[in-house]
């Protein structure tokens, strides 16, 4: 007659194999913990159910017949690289929950979701960009500064004084000589960007001189501001793809502007306002510097501005895909 056979599972003496068990039980419990955390989220995040159908069906249709499509960033045939706009919905489920108490049609308490576009800005081939998406109601201001530093002090008030921000292009030799200015312009809230260093003529510099152009002065940017720039403005707008591809490289894309104040030929502040003002539309971009007619003229150019309805931005506003509608 056969005798059953017991086998003990062994892996070392007793206190081992209780050492085995005591770490079964932690991971038992922490398999449990985390059954129970998934399970209180899919009820967090459980639809109400719909009970008053006619009520849902009239959200729905009018998030159908209300609906602003997104807008894909694309590389345009004049304004080269423009980034994309979100588009717009009602949140159906989340509006109904809204008004399920009430029981009846509310525009007050829709809820709208933004819907992404499917192409953005980093997914483009390197190219300049000269403006903003033609859909976004905003305006950016771009202060090129390599001189005029006794106007800063006076536009930096102007700017305060209306609640503006605007992305200053400082030249790397300049922050180096004037780090105090450069960090009063930083911890006011304007954002900073690189105009290389030594205000060369891309066009006629190699790779390798336009690489060291721009890195010299990120270099000294972070080591004043501890601020990496995420956008290159070429000294007087010159530059080849060459430019762009460098500037691409090194995780940077290169701005350029929509319009220009010619502010560096002292125009009347009277005169390049308002022809200033008569060019500036959705996703404009206006390029200035540290002048005389700047100083005078800006406070009339920002109340203009609003006055066509737009807002005013840094480049980093105006470049997001995110609505201000």
């Amino acid at each position: 007659m056969l005798k059953p056979t017991y086998i003990k599972w062994r892996t070392g003496d007793d206190n081992h194999l209780a050492g085995e068990m005591r770490i079964m039980k932690h991971l038992l419990l922490v398999g449990a913990i985390i059954l129970a955390l998934g399970s209180f989220a899919i009820l967090s995040n459980a639809k109400v159910p719909v009970k008053n159908e006619a009520l849902y069906q009239q959200i729905k249709s009018y998030s159908e017949q209300h609906e602003i499509k997104p807008i894909d960033a694309k590389v345009d045939r004049v304004w080269k690289a423009m980034p994309g706009y979100n588009g717009l919905r009602v949140d159906t489920q989340a509006s109904y929950e809204k008004m399920m108490t009430a029981g009846k049609f509310d525009e007050t308490k829709l809820v709208f979701e933004e819907v992404p576009p499917a192409v953005h800005l980093d997914d483009l081939e390197p190219q300049p960009i000269f403006r903003g998406n033609p859909e976004k109601p905003m305006v950016s201001l771009l202060i090129n500064v390599a001189w005029g530093n006794e106007y800063i002090p006076p536009i930096l008030k102007i700017l305060n004084e209306h609640e503006v921000k605007a992305t200053f292009f400082f030249d790397g030799s300049w922050v180096k000589n004037n780090p105090d200015l450069a960090m009063r312009i930083y911890n006011e809230g304007h954002e900073i960007g690189n105009h290389a260093y030594s205000h060369p003529d891309l066009q006629k510099r190699s790779r390798a001189e336009t690489r060291e152009e721009i890195k010299k002065t990120n270099a000294v940017i972070f080591d004043t501001l501890s601020v990496q720039p995420k956008w290159f403005g070429p000294p007087s707008g010159s530059f080849n793809q060459q430019t762009v591809e460098v500037a691409h490289e090194l995780d940077m894309k290169m701005i350029l502007w929509t319009v220009d104040t010619v502010d560096w030929r002292k125009p009347e502040p009277s005169e390049m306002v308002r022809r200033v003002v008569s060019k500036v539309e959705n996703g404009s971009m206006i390029l200035m510097h540290p002048t005389d007619p700047v100083a005078k003229g800006l406070g009339t150019m920002i109340n203009d501005i609003k006055a066509k309805g737009l807002q005013l931005g840094t480049v980093s506003d105006l470049m997001s895909e995110k609505r201000i509608d």
